[in-house]
C-alpha cells in the first residue's frame, strides 16, 4: 500500500516479427504439469490468428488483448469477483476495510484545509462494495462534512461490472442515465445522495480538488517481461507453439525491443517486468493533485523493486497456466511500487509502501473489530483522542 501527496497540499499513495528460436519458461507456468486438454477458446482462436498475421505479440500485448478486448476480454463481460468467481478482494470479506479507508479520506480532507468540494475518484471499482462502504462512513459523518459538496467518479471499463456497480451504490431509485458514445456513459445518484458518473479513462474524470483510490488496479495492467541473456536484456514473447498448432509458447526477442528502455540502467535482477501502462497513469494522477490539490491510495500486491517473474493467472481460485484457454481466467503481475515512485517524482510527494496490515492497524482496525464484536474496548476507545501523524495510517497509531 502506497500513498502519493502533493507537498504541503496532498497525497499520491504507493506502475519482433517471424522466427523468434529461444524459448523461454516462467515459474508460474510451462512447469511440466500442464492441463492435459487445452480448451480452444474464442479468445485463443484470435490470438492465434493475430500472431499468424502480425507474428509473435509481447506479454503486455497479450494481457491487454486477454483481459481488455472489447469483443472477447475477461474483464469486459464477466462478474470474476466472489466466492463464484476467480479472486475475491478485502472489500467482499468485509466492510471494515472500506469503513477505514473512509475514515482516511476524511482525515485527509481535514488535514488539507477542509476544502468546500472535492471528488471521490476510483480506478477500478469491482462491484461498488468499497466505494459503497466509504460512502456509508460519509454519511455516518454527515456532520463533518455537511458544508462539503461531494461526487463519485467511477473509471471502469466492463459493462458487466458497471452495471454491477450501479445497482450496488443506487439501488436504482433514481433512474440511470445512459450515453454509450459519450466519455461520461453513465450516470446517477447514490442511495445517500450523492452524484456518481462512470467513465472508460481516468482522463475523462473532471479535473479538481480530489482523492482517488486504486485497490487492486495497477496489478492487472500489462506488463512487458525481459529476461537477462549473454547478449543482453531480451524481451519476453508469446508465439505458437510450431507442434502444436492451437498451443501458445514463450520465446525471447532475437534482439533488443522499445520497452527495453524502461529497464534501469543499474538492473541487478535477471528477470523483470516494467508496466509502461502504470507509468502514465501515476504522472496523471500526479500532475492532477499537483494542479488541484488531493491525494491518491494504492492499495496492490507488490514490491519495492526487487521480485522477477510475478506473472500468473487465477481460475476458480488456484493459479492457472496464464498461456492455457486464454480469456477464461485471470492475468496479474505484482505492482513494482519502486517504479511509481520514480514516475511521481518531482510532481508530488509520495508515503510507503507498507503492508495492507500495518496500515489498517494503523488505521485502528483492532479497535474497529472490538466494537463489532461487541468488545469491552468500546468505552476507551471512544473516550481517547488518536495523535496526529503526517499521513494517517503510515505511523503507528498511538493514544493519549
Amino acid at each position: 500500500m502506497s500513498v502519493l501527496v502533493r507537498s504541503g497540499l496532498g497525497l499520491l499513495c504507493a506502475v519482433a516479427r517471424g522466427a523468434i528460436p529461444s524459448i523461454w519458461r516462467g515459474k508460474y507456468f510451462s512447469s511440466g504439469n500442464e492441463p492435459a486438454e487445452n480448451p480452444v477458446t474464442p479468445m485463443l482462436r484470435h490470438l492465434i490468428y493475430k500472431i499468424k498475421s502480425t507474428g509473435p505479440i509481447t506479454v503486455a500485448e497479450y494481457m491487454k488483448e486477454v483481459l481488455t478486448n472489447p469483443a472477447k476480454g475477461y474483464y469486459v463481460y464477466r462478474d470474476m469477483l466472489g466466492e463464484k468467481g476467480d479472486f475475491i478482494t478485502s472489500p467482499e470479506i468485509s466492510q471494515i476495510f472500506g469503513e477505514l479507508l473512509g475514515i482516511w479520506f476524511i482525515s485527509e480532507w481535514m488535514a488539507t484545509g477542509k476544502s468546500t468540494a472535492f471528488q471521490l475518484v476510483e480506478l477500478g471499482p469491482g462491484r461498488g462494495t468499497l466505494v459503497g462502504d466509504i460512502l456509508r462512513v460519509f454519511t455516518q459523518l454527515g456532520s463533518v462534512l455537511k458544508n462539503c459538496d461531494i461526487s463519485v467518479h467511477l473509471v471502469e471499463v466492463s459493462q458487466k461490472l458497471s452495471e454491477i456497480q450501479a445497482l450496488t451504490l443506487t439501488e436504482e431509485k433514481v433512474p440511470l442515465e445512459r450515453n454509450a458514445g459519450s466519455p461520461v456513459y453513465m450516470k446517477g445518484v447514490t442511495k445517500s445522495g450523492i452524484p456518481v458518473s462512470w467513465y472508460r479513462d481516468l482522463q475523462d474524470v473532471p479535473k479538481g480538488y480530489s482523492f482517488y483510490l486504486a485497490h487492486e488496479f495497477f496489478d492487472v495492467l500489462p506488463v512487458h517481461k525481459f529476461q537477462k541473456t549473454p547478449q543482453g536484456w531480451r524481451e519476453v514473447f508469446v508465439d505458437i507453439d510450431p507442434q502444436v498448432s492451437d498451443k501458445l509458447r514463450f520465446v525471447l526477442a532475437p534482439s533488443a525491443t522499445p520497452a527495453e528502455a524502461f529497464i534501469q540502467h543499474d538492473e541487478t535482477r535477471d528477470h523483470v517486468e516494467v508496466c509502461p501502462d502504470a507509468g502514465v497513469i501515476i504522472e496523471e494522477l500526479s500532475e492532477r493533485i499537483a494542479l488541484t490539490g488531493g491525494a491518491a491510495l494504492v492499495a496492490d500486491y507488490g514490491h519495492d523493486g526487487t521480485r522477477t517473474d510475478t506473472f500468473r493467472g487465477f481460475c476458480g481460485h488456484k493459479l492457472h497456466d496464464v498461456l492455457i484457454a486464454p480469456g477464461t481466467a485471470d492475468l496479474t503481475a505484482d505492482v513494482d511500487f519502486s517504479y511509481l515512485r520514480r514516475m511521481a517524482q518531482g510532481k508530488v510527494a509520495s508515503v510507503g509502501p507498507i503492508k495492507q496490515h500495518t496500515f489498517l492497524k494503523n488505521m485502528g482496525i483492532d479497535v474497529r473489530l472490538k466494537r463489532l464484536q461487541g468488545g469491552r474496548h468500546q468505552r476507551n476507545a471512544r473516550q481517547s483522542k488518536p495523535f496526529a501523524s503526517l499521513v494517517a495510517g503510515f505511523s503507528e497509531l498511538a493514544w493519549q
